[in-house]
């Protein structure tokens, strides 16, 4: 497989030199491509700092995995396994599964699984934060269903938040824990001027959520200035919560629909996004449109 400043990822037969596939979905130059040792995936890593994982045989992309604050200069599978690591920008080594995304501090245990541990288990405010400091995954997951909100204080939620690792543990500390926080207002406020990724994911999603369901005090005119001006080159983890915002004010706000969709056409953030069918795209023009069509 080869890969280049073209955004392609293509493939040939060997020895004879016959090309067999293309692969589109990077926004800006491939800078490596990796086979699975079974040969039926491959993944690459570019200057768009996120791994595309493509699915050879039905010749299309599995998934994309948002892998570093910088471009991603090498990767390589281990092994016959589904993990493999990348290098970044950022000097930094980390190790992902192509199934997922994640790091290898887990135990693939399925959500449904950890729901039913969980109404097992009930409230455990000890147990959960003894599983929170493991570190682990599934083990962090579960402890988002255990915990008890009122216990935690401001400065014990937020030390959470920054020491998240993979998004799916984000999403559900924000779900089951940081929106049903007292101070999740405080919170918002402080998080939105973050540096911090994982902080400033959690203040545009909270953010998103008032534009949503309170937007009473919030200036959607200075929200839109900062999306556009910072959503293009934000960490890829805040970028997903920044363009959800910027969904939530085109469909929420009449008045402010045409600036949200040029925005997002302007950006172009997930325009390639690849969509299982019946599932609506997180590309901010067609998620306003298909949300406001719903609406009647």
């Amino acid at each position: 497989a080869t890969c280049g400043a073209d955004k392609f990822v293509k493939t040939w037969e060997v020895p004879s030199g016959k090309f067999l596939k293309s692969f589109e979905g990077h926004t800006h130059h491939v800078l490596d491509v990796g086979w699975k040792a079974d040969g039926k995936l491959l993944a690459s890593a570019g200057a768009d700092n996120v791994v595309k994982v493509w699915d050879f045989e039905k010749g299309e992309q599995a998934r994309t995995i948002q892998a570093a604050g910088k471009q991603l200069t090498r990767l390589v599978f281990i092994g016959t396994t589904d993990q493999f690591v990348t290098c970044s920008g950022d000097a930094t080594v980390r190790a992902h599964n192509a199934k997922n995304g994640a790091g290898n501090n887990q135990y693939g245990v399925k959500r449904g699984d950890l729901r039913v541990l969980a109404n097992r288990i009930k409230r455990n405010h000890e147990l959960a934060m003894s599983l929170w400091e493991t570190n682990n995954l599934d083990a962090q997951q579960l402890a988002t269903l255990l915990i008890d909100v009122k216990r935690l204080s401001a400065v014990e939620m937020e030390q959470m938040v920054k020491s998240v690792t993979f998004v799916w543990v984000a999403d559900w500390l924000h779900s089951y824990v940081v929106k049903e926080h007292t101070e999740k207002e405080m919170l918002r406020q402080k998080w939105m001027a973050s540096k911090d990724r994982w902080t400033a994911r959690a203040g545009w999603q909270l953010t998103a959520g008032r534009v949503a369901k309170s937007p009473d005090g919030l200036d959607v005119t200075a929200l839109l200035e900062r999306i556009e001006n910072e959503m293009g080159t934000a960490a890829p983890e805040v970028q997903w919560t920044m363009n959800a915002c910027l969904a939530e004010i085109g469909i929420h706000f009449p008045k402010f629909r045409k600036r949200a969709i040029a925005i997002g056409e302007k950006l172009g953030v997930y325009r390639d996004y690849p969509c299982s069918k019946g599932c609506t795209s997180p590309f901010a023009p067609i998620w306003i449109a298909e949300m406001v069509k719903r609406q009647g």
